[in-house]
């Protein structure tokens, strides 16, 4: 390989590199994915249009396909957390069940007999339009991890259909990596027109073997970097050097085999990677720093490979397969809907899943993007053209399946989105939740002041007398009951109930009503950041101002550190209600590497805690860290 000329394509693929992350991101401000706009920009700078991208450049720069590859396998593996699937490991089962064997099969049989109507698949014989079959089924099993936890993040989204999803979403991601890999074998056999005997599948089975044995020690290999000093940037030179290591590796193994014994023993890449980053997230303590390395590198990996994607593509051959690939893209959502049927009628699960389980499950990328750049490198006579089909489909998957699945979260209520405030005009009135001698004092102050005050009464028991002002009873703490109320109208909210009751009617309002100002009076410190991080105003009992100055005498900088004075840094208390973390030690806790727990309170009483201490329903944790970490938490732990 000319050095000289490698340079000068390096450098100028960097440029258009820095030019398509700057367009993708004009595309991200019209609501269009990422993906789409690095790949138009690819295509604009390619062979078919300005040529900045040449053949010859492409040829010269599949190294970068490699390495983005094997980052795109670390991200899905390290995304397999088995502490996380406990309690839902039934659904997830069978819906990764349905998803994977009813959307392959269903898929593939379809495509092999609608082969005719495929144009470069139409004049093949049939063992090469079957090869062809189960390749696509394949990449349509496919799932996008990333956009997964992006529109679970964005939604807020908690519950047991949530939990499903994203546990399906990553462990389709491992499973389809293996079935890729008998596929292609299986594909290559067949249109290279080898035979398919007893011996080729023991060397196949052995080829499987090969790769997760190398998985597992690559997994070990990762630990290194993380047992050193270095900063975060190096450490992820280092990953993108093991990462591009194994395709070297297999490369080498690939060409003395045939050397030696005349027949390729072919590991897998990407089998290999998604082993190694398993073993690293499973079974030891970096797997928070591993995935904030990947998380640093990603994006810079992401604009490399779908850019050199999108520059390897013909507008000429995408204008004229954009009509297979929208049917195929029903074929997918077809089988997609029968899968996720299965998946909910044998798992048991609730009925309201039946027919909208597979909505989650549509968007694609770097996965299945990968498999299909692999597909066009094997076949060079039709992998170009299946590769564009394939590509298409996951344009429209990206644009089609976010929103779906937006859409599913609120439909079975499992977001927790806030509320639009209403733009009303200031009405200078209150509605104080509690009926008691402090809210009738507040109520007779704010009525000196010239505000209008209701008082709501939720004890039905409660005999106290008001003649001055409005007192309504509250017949439970639900959306409909509070609707009643016209909370819509009111301009400040106070809440003097127990902190229960007040969380419960703090929640409602900040998901359905968005209301201007909600006033707490607090009763528990340990309630004070699930409070806070509803938008609400909090009010401590008076008493807490002698403690408060008892502490910054006797200790400033603890107090300082827990009142969040300290720039950065946030505190926040959290009760165990999640089934799933119950059992658990601290030590497998998947916490943000900035993120320190302070202590844990059982049954009243505080505990000498460690890494090995187990957690228990009900158990309150105090954690500090930053404000962005500590709010990636919040919803670990809910029910």
């Amino acid at each position: 390989m000319d050095i000289k000329l490698l340079v000068t394509f390096l450098i100028g693929f960097l440029i258009v590199a820095i030019a398509a992350n700057e367009i993708a991101k004009v595309f991200q401000k019209i609501k269009f994915p990422l993906i789409t706009g690095l790949i138009i920009t690819g295509i604009i700078a390619g062979s078919s249009v300005l040529n900045f991208i040449n053949k010859e450049a492409l040829e010269n720069l599949n190294f970068l396909n490699e390495i983005a590859l094997s980052i795109i396998a670390f991200s899905a593996g390290s995304e397999l957390y088995l502490n996380d699937l406990r309690s839902r490991i039934k659904s997830i089962k069978w819906m990764t069940i349905g998803q994977l064997i009813i959307t392959f099969v269903m898929s593939s049989a379809v495509i092999y007999y609608v082969a005719e109507q495929i144009p470069f698949m139409a004049n093949l014989p049939s063992a090469h339009k079957f090869g062809i079959s189960i390749l696509f089924g394949t990449i349509f099993v496919a799932r996008s991890p990333s956009s997964a936890i992006a529109v679970i993040n964005e939604m807020r989204a908690n519950g047991p259909f949530t939990k499903t999803v994203m546990g399906v979403t990553v462990l389709k991601d491992v499973l389809v990596i293996i079935l890729f890999a008998v596929c292609l074998s299986v594909s290559k056999a067949l249109i290279n027109n080898e035979p398919t005997n007893i011996l080729f599948f023991i060397i196949l089975f052995f080829e499987l073997i090969a790769s997760f044995a190398l998985g597992y020690i690559v997994g070990k290999i990762l630990q290194l970097p993380f047992l050193t000093k270095m900063d975060k940037q190096l450490k992820g030179i280092a990953i993108v050097l093991i990462g591009y290591s194994v395709y070297l590796f297999a490369h080498l193994i690939k060409v003395k085999s045939m050397e030696f014994f005349h027949h390729d023993f072919v590991l897998e890449p990407l089998l290999i990677c998604i082993i190694g980053s398993f073993v690293l997230t499973n079974y030891s303590k970096h797997r928070i720093e591993f995935s904030e390395v990947l998380e640093n590198i990603s994006p810079i990996i992401y604009i490399i490979f779908f850019t050199l994607t999108g520059a390897s593509l013909s507008v000429q051959t995408l204008m004229s397969v954009f009509g297979i690939a929208v049917a195929l893209f029903f074929l997918r959502l077809i089988t997609m809907f029968f899968g996720g049927i299965f998946g909910v009628l044998a798992a048991k699960d609730n009925k309201k899943y039946t027919f909208v389980a597979w909505m989650p499950y549509l968007t694609q990328a770097g996965v299945a993007l990968g498999l299909a750049t692999l597909i066009s490198n094997e076949f060079p006579d039709w992998g170009h053209k299946f590769q564009t089909i394939v590509i298409a489909i996951i344009v429209i998957n990206q644009l089609v399946g976010p929103p779906l699945f937006k859409w599913v979260l609120n439909y079975l209520n499992e977001s927790h989105l806030k509320g639009k405030i209403p733009n009303l005009e200031s009405t200078r009135d209150a509605l104080i939740f509690g009926l008691e001698d402090q809210s009738i004092a507040l109520a007779k102050q704010l009525k000196k002041n010239k505000w209008d005050s209701r008082i709501v009464k939720v004890d039905s028991n409660n005999t106290i007398e008001v003649n001055d002002f409005d007192v309504v009873q509250l017949s439970s703490i639900s959306y409909t009951a509070i609707k009643k109320l016209d909370l819509e109208k009111t301009e400040a909210i106070i809440l003097m109930l127990d902190d229960d009751d007040n969380y419960k009617i703090a929640e409602l309002i900040y998901e359905h009503l968005g209301s201007k100002e909600v006033i707490v009076r607090l009763n528990k410190r340990e309630n004070f950041e699930k409070f806070h991080k509803l938008g609400t105003l909090i009010i401590e009992p008076a008493t807490a101002m002698v403690s408060l100055l008892d502490h910054f005498v006797r200790s400033p900088n603890a107090t300082s550190l827990l009142l969040g004075m300290d720039e950065g840094q946030e505190t926040m208390d959290v009760e165990i209600r999640n089934k799933d973390i119950h059992g658990m030690r601290l030590r497998d806790l998947r916490l943000p590497s900035d993120v320190l727990v302070l202590s844990v309170r059982r049954n009243g009483q505080l505990l000498v805690s460690h890494g090995y201490t187990r957690m228990r329903l009900s158990d309150i944790i105090t954690f500090v860290g930053s404000e962005n970490s500590l709010e990636d938490l919040k919803f670990k732990f809910d029910t």
